[in-house]
C-alpha cells in the first residue's frame, strides 16, 4: 500500500493530474501509516497538491482537502511553517472554507510548538491575514484564529508582535468589519489579558479594553448585554478583578442595577450584571463583595420573588453560586427570614415550574446544602438542616416524587440533592426514617439510563464515605450501600436458567 501512495503522489504532483487519481491518492493516504507517509513525501508533492486547491472544481477542491490534511499532519510544524508559508498564506485567501479550516488548524500545530511559533512571528504578511479570519463567515475560521493568536500572545515576543506593531492597526480595521466581528476582538483580547498581568497591561494600553468598558457603560442595552459576559471573565482572574476596581468599572455595574429600576429595558442587561457580581463574590469573597454592594443582594431577592421566570431562573443560579462555599452561605444566613421564604418559593419551583427552570432549581438546591466534612459544625449543620426544612412541608418526600418521574434531568437533578446531604447525619436519620428510602438507593431497578446509574452510584458513595453512615443506618443497611458501591454503578445480577428438553 506505501508503494501505491507513493506512486499516486508522483502522479498527483503533476499539474494535469486526473481527479480519479486525486481520489484513489485519498483512499490510499488514509490507508498508510504516517510515518511511513513522511518518508515518502517531498516538498513538491506538498505544493503541488496546494496549487491544485487553485481550481473552480468543487470536488477536486475537496479531495486535496483531505490529502492534505493526512500529509500534513505527519509532518513536523517547523518543517511546515519553513517550507510551506507561501502556501499557508495563499489557503488563507481561498475562498472555500474547507481551505482556510485546514491552513488554521495547521497553524494552530504551528502555534503550540516553541520552535515553530518563532517562525510566525517573523512573518508579519501571515500574521496580518490570521487577523483578518477573524472577520470571516465562517465561525470555525473565526475561532480557531482567535484561538492561534490568543496562543501566539502567550510570549513577551508575541505581545510585542501584536500590540507593538503595524497589527493593532489590522485588529482595529477588522473590528470595523460588524458588530459581530468587534466582540469576536474583544473576546480575543479578555483572553490574551488572562494570561498574566503583563499580558493585561499590554491590552489595556492598546486602548482596546477601555474600549469594552466604554460599550458597557453606555446607553446601548444590547451591547451592554454582550459585553458584561466578557468583563465577567475578565473578572475571573486577580490582574482583572484588580483592573476593574482600579478603574471604577465595579461601581459603575453596581450604579447601573441600582437605575435599573427605572429602565424599562433593564431586562436586557439585568441577568448578566447580577451573573457578574455573582461570580465576583464566588472568586474573591462574598460577604465583602455583599457588604460592599448591596444594591447586588437585593437585586438577587427581587428577581428570585419576581414573577418572571427569565428573572426567577439568574436569580436561583445566583444563589446556587454563592451559597456554593461556607462564607456565601453564611452571608444569605444573615437575611433570616427573607432567604427562608425564597427557599420555600425555589422548593415550589423545583416542582411545578417548566422543566428548565426546576432543573436549576435543583441544582442550586444542591449547592446551597452541600457541607464538606471538615466543615460540618454544629452551627452549619444545624442551618442546611432548617434550609432544608424550609423547602416544603415534606422536603425528603418532595425530591423522592422528582427523582421517580420518567425524566432522566429531573431524575439525577433530584438525586444530586440527596447526593448533596448524604453525608450530614441530620439527613441519613431522615432518610433512614423515612419507609422504604434506603431500600430506594439499594434498587438497581429504578435507574433507566447511564446518566442516572451514574447519578445514584454518586450517592451510594456519599453515603458510605461519610463517617457517621455505619452508626446511623446500622450494620445491615451499611453492608448492603458497600456491596453496592463495590459491584459498581452498572453492575447486573446473574439469573441463571434451567434448559428443559424439549422447549422451544
Amino acid at each position: 500500500m506505501a508503494e501505491a501512495a507513493a506512486e499516486l503522489l508522483e502522479r498527483a504532483a503533476r499539474p494535469d493530474a486526473a481527479l480519479e487519481e486525486l481520489r484513489a491518492l485519498r483512499v490510499a493516504v488514509q490507508a498508510v501509516p504516517p510515518a511511513v507517509l513522511r518518508s515518502r513525501l517531498g516538498e513538491h508533492h506538498l505544493v503541488a497538491l496546494f496549487d491544485l486547491l487553485g481550481v473552480n472544481d468543487r470536488e477536486q477542491v475537496s479531495a486535496c482537502v483531505s490529502i492534505l490534511e493526512r500529509l500534513l499532519q505527519a509532518l513536523d510544524p517547523l518543517y511546515v511553517i519553513q517550507n510551506l508559508r507561501e502556501e499557508l498564506q495563499k489557503g488563507l485567501f481561498h475562498p472555500d472554507d474547507s481551505v482556510k479550516i485546514l491552513t488554521m488548524s495547521q497553524i494552530g500545530r504551528i502555534v503550540e510548538d516553541s520552535a515553530a511559533v518563532v517562525e510566525i512571528l517573523q512573518s508579519p504578511e501571515l500574521l496580518q491575514q490570521i487577523i483578518n479570519c477573524i472577520g470571516g463567515e465562517k465561525i470555525a475560521v473565526a475561532k480557531e484564529a482567535i484561538k492561534s493568536l490568543s496562543r501566539i500572545a502567550q510570549s513577551q515576543e508575541g505581545l510585542e508582535a501584536l500590540f507593538g506593531s503595524s497589527l493593532l492597526s489590522d485588529l482595529r480595521n477588522v473590528m470595523a468589519t460588524s458588530d459581530v466581528v468587534r466582540y469576536r476582538v474583544y473576546e480575543l483580547i479578555v483572553e490574551i489579558s488572562s494570561v498574566s498581568a503583563e499580558s493585561l497591561n499590554y491590552c489595556a494600553n492598546s486602548g482596546l479594553i477601555p474600549e469594552l468598558i466604554g460599550e458597557l457603560t453606555g446607553e446601548d442595552v444590547l451591547v451592554r448585554a454582550t459585553c458584561i459576559e466578557m468583563v465577567t471573565s475578565l473578572a475571573h482572574t486577580p490582574q482583572g478583578r484588580q483592573y476593574l476596581a482600579q478603574q471604577g468599572v465595579i461601581d459603575k455595574i453596581s450604579n447601573i442595577i441600582l437605575g435599573a429600576e427605572s429602565d424599562p429595558f433593564s431586562s436586557f442587561y439585568l441577568p448578566g450584571f447580577v451573573k457578574f457580581f455573582g461570580n465576583l463574590a464566588i472568586v474573591d469573597s462574598p460577604q465583602q463583595i455583599c457588604e460592599r454592594y448591596p444594591v447586588f443582594m437585593e437585586k438577587v431577592f427581587e428577581m428570585a420573588e419576581s414573577q418572571d421566570p427569565t428573572m426567577v431562573g439568574v436569580a436561583v443560579d445566583t444563589l446556587g453560586i454563592l451559597g456554593s462555599n461556607v462564607e456565601g452561605k453564611q452571608v444569605l444566613q444573615k437575611t433570616r427570614s427573607r432567604f427562608q421564604n425564597l427557599l420555600s418559593k425555589i422548593g415550589h419551583q423545583a416542582k411545578n415550574a417548566p422543566t428548565e427552570l426546576r432543573l436549576r432549581c435543583l441544582d442550586a438546591i444542591s449547592s446551597l446544602l452541600y457541607l464538606p466534612p471538615e466543615q460540618q459544625t454544629e452551627d452549619l449543620l444545624r442551618m442546611t438542616e432548617s434550609w432544608f426544612s424550609s423547602l416544603s412541608s415534606q422536603p425528603l418526600e418532595l425530591f423522592r416524587s422528582i427523582s421517580t418521574q420518567p425524566f432522566p434531568d429531573l431524575h439525577c437533578g433530584a438525586l444530586r440533592v440527596f447526593t448533596a446531604i448524604a453525608n450530614q447525619p441530620w439527613a441519613q436519620k431522615l432518610m433512614l426514617s423515612s419507609p422504604g428510602f434506603v431500600e430506594y438507593i439499594v434498587d438497581r431497578s429504578v435507574e433507566p439510563d447511564k446518566a442516572s446509574k451514574d447519578a445514584k452510584y454518586e450517592l451510594v458513595k456519599a453515603l458510605v464515605n461519610s463517617k457517621t453512615i455505619a452508626e446511623i443506618f446500622g450494620n445491615q443497611y451499611y453492608l448492603r450501600l458497600r456491596a453496592y458501591l463495590h459491584e459498581g454503578p452498572y453492575y447486573v445480577k446473574a439469573v441463571s436458567t434451567t434448559a428443559v428438553e424439549g422447549a422451544e
